[in-house]
């Protein structure tokens, strides 16, 4: 009977933090909830695998291909565990992020069937979640969940969140075949470019389309600290007309909606802050179906964004912060005020 209450206590409490992610509540302390009532449902040897300092340098060794990794992952968790691991994933998210996080996890299931795989590699339960420090409201400490083409990093220091690098891609964009025929994920993230370029005029086209071949895939990839060479390339904003410049603020709240409310405002400040100083380039075919890349930088933030692999059905897209990835941003602050 105890067994039993204490399981039922456990969903129910994973329903809160699920629900509460969309409240206004402070975010830090959303996180903090989910996080700790996650840990408190593990064993020794899960919270062994799930745990670790905030001063490890697994804290920035993230990655959105499939590979061995640190963590626990969903497939060794019970399944009261997984939905307060869900929980968790929900607090640093919106309604819209988490619904394109879990749907990716899903398509690694049309994937298994498509590579004849044995579940091993291809595997909706192979994303692993991994706490860095310990979860308070007003502490430092961090989070991820991560796996194949999923990869979410939050830090919190004094209250504040840190929520890049922020990965997002599908495998396939759209599913061709089966009973989930005309799933895109990501649709929103491509048709908003695409309509920003064929907005442009002939000469502005010229301009963004900054290579006929599409690159292979995002620049930044998985770096610690994302860094482009060169001066920003492409079609500046300052030669945008206002409907231009409001496609080109849609595409870039597609971005920071993916985020609950409070992150999302942060990074519509950073886009607020840029101003005209915003670059938008192009590389690859402008129509649909055809292989391509674009990318829209800002001063203080960068998003990336290819479809050019599996014959242009295979999305990689990003929201990067140049000097707030992992939190360094906040964190340096909070040294410089301690220090003083």
């Amino acid at each position: 009977m105890n067994h039993h209450a204490f399981r039922f206590g456990l969903i129910a409490s994973a329903f809160m933090l699920l629900t509460s992610a969309y409240l206004r509540v402070p975010t830090a302390v959303t996180m903090d909830r989910a996080a700790n009532t996650f840990l408190n449902s593990l064993t020794p040897d899960q919270k062994a695998k799930a745990a670790f300092s905030f001063q490890e340098d697994e804290r920035l060794n993230w990655h959105f291909i499939p590979r061995v990794r640190k963590g626990l992952p969903l497939r060794e968790m019970t399944p009261t565990q997984k939905h307060l691991a869900q929980a968790l994933l929900a607090a640093g998210l919106s309604q819209s992020g988490y619904m394109k996080a879990i749907t990716i996890m899903s398509l690694e299931d049309i994937l298994r069937i498509l590579e004849k795989d044995s579940g091993e590699r291809r595997n909706p339960e192979g994303y692993f979640f991994s706490i860095f420090g310990e979860p308070s409201e007003n502490g430092t400490w961090g989070y991820r969940v991560e796996g194949h083409h999923m990869a979410q990093n939050w830090t919190v220091v004094k209250g504040k969140v840190s929520d890049s690098p922020s990965f997002f891609g599908t495998n396939p964009a759209l599913v061709k075949d089966g009973p989930r025929k005309g799933l895109r994920v990501l649709a929103a993230e491509e048709d908003a470019a695409r309509e920003l370029l064929m907005a442009l005029d002939e000469g502005q086209r010229k301009t963004a389309i900054v290579n006929e071949t599409a690159l292979k895939d995002i620049i930044t990839m998985a770096s610690r600290k994302a860094a482009l060479e060169g001066q920003p390339s492409g079609l500046s904003a300052t030669k945008m007309s206002g409907k231009q410049l409001d496609l080109l603020h849609n595409l870039l709240e597609e971005y920071a909606g993916n985020m609950p409310e409070q992150l999302a405002e942060a990074r519509r400040e950073m886009i607020k802050k840029a101003g005209k100083n915003i670059f938008f380039a192009w590389t690859g075919v402008k129509e649909k179906g055809g292989p391509h890349y674009y990318r829209v930088q800002g001063p203080t933030f960068l998003v990336e964004y290819d479809n050019t692999q599996n014959d242009a059905n295979h999305v990689h897209s990003v929201w990067r912060n140049y000097n707030g990835d992992f939190g360094l941003d906040l964190l340096a602050q909070h040294l410089r005020t301690a220090h003083r």
